[in-house]
């Protein structure tokens, strides 16, 4: 029987955190795995903890109440941390706490695990439940990404991550500041299964253009040695391009582009192997609720 350790990172989400594990519990009830739970409580001002009522079908649920808040993408990484060293397990699936990664899909990643040879899966957005608005953002963020990487990227934290996957992500500075850009740069060979974005349980969503954009930027910096290439050929070809035409509007292009690869420059300092190997001295303490 496999082991499948579910990690969800949460801040202040303590009504959708219950809900999630109740529904879970529901999803993974007919399963032949088992079946665990890490919460990395990421230094919330509130009390997340509940009175879980349904947990029947899960074997162990743990939350680690870390000292310091460090958000969402070192919070995922010191949970990682944290179930290569203490647990035993098979897979780990790290999920959103807010109901936007369906618990229903669960059972399809223990699924098509169980069939492969021990590969890394992802969840493939097919259908966002967000506003126009963000939609539109998004849209934008895949082609920023995929036009100065060459990488393309249609997944977030919602995987199925084999053992060795873990291990090759925690020997990567780069998984200290973006998941989805160190998954991609540590796996060439990522298996794929169609995954539709849940709507938020309570209250409105927490990812903003500001940090939809840091997100993108955050990834893109994972691969900035592609990024430095790509951008002196566009400059050389640009300049070229409107030397006999330059004003101040022709050059804005390559202001923009300047400015994008000095905040890369800026985010690629984020990462950082001896701060993810240390995560772990961030624990404040851990509470066993199963």
């Amino acid at each position: 029987m496999k082991k499948y350790v579910i990690l969800i990172p949460i801040y202040n989400d303590r009504n959708s955190l219950t809900k999630l594990i109740e529904n879970i519990n529901l999803e993974v009830k007919r399963l032949e795995s088992e079946i665990s739970i890490v919460i990395v409580n990421d230094a919330s001002s509130q009390q997340i903890v509940d009175n879980y009522q349904y947990t029947e079908n899960i074997n162990s649920i743990e939350v680690i109440n870390m000292k310091e808040n460090r958000g969402h993408a070192r919070c995922i990484a010191s949970g990682l941390k944290y179930i290569f060293e203490k647990k035993e397990f098979d897979y780990v699936i790290p999920m959103d706490g807010d109901g936007e990664d369906r618990p229903e899909e669960i059972k399809n990643f223990i699924q098509l695990a169980d069939q492969s040879k021990d590969q890394t899966i992802v969840g493939e957005r097919v259908k966002r439940s967000e506003t126009l608005f963000f939609k539109l953002c998004y849209q934008a963020h895949k082609i920023l990404t995929s036009a100065f990487t060459g990488q393309s990227i249609k997944f977030g934290n919602f995987t199925c991550l084999s053992k060795l996957t873990v291990e090759k992500m925690l020997n990567e500075k780069a998984t200290w500041n973006s998941f989805s850009g160190s998954l991609k740069k540590v796996e060439k060979n990522l298996l794929s299964m169609p995954s539709m974005r849940g709507t938020r349980y309570f209250g409105p969503s927490k990812m903003s253009f500001i940090n939809l954009l840091k997100h993108s930027l955050s990834i893109i910096s994972v691969f900035r040695k592609t990024v430095l290439i790509r951008s002196t050929l566009f400059i050389v070809f640009y300049i070229l391009l409107i030397k006999s035409n330059a004003s101040i509007i022709t050059s804005l292009p390559l202001v923009l582009l300047l400015v994008m690869i000095y905040s890369i420059s800026n985010l690629a300092l984020r990462e950082n192997l001896d701060e993810l190997s240390k995560s772990l001295d961030n624990i404040h303490d851990i509470d066993t609720i199963k």
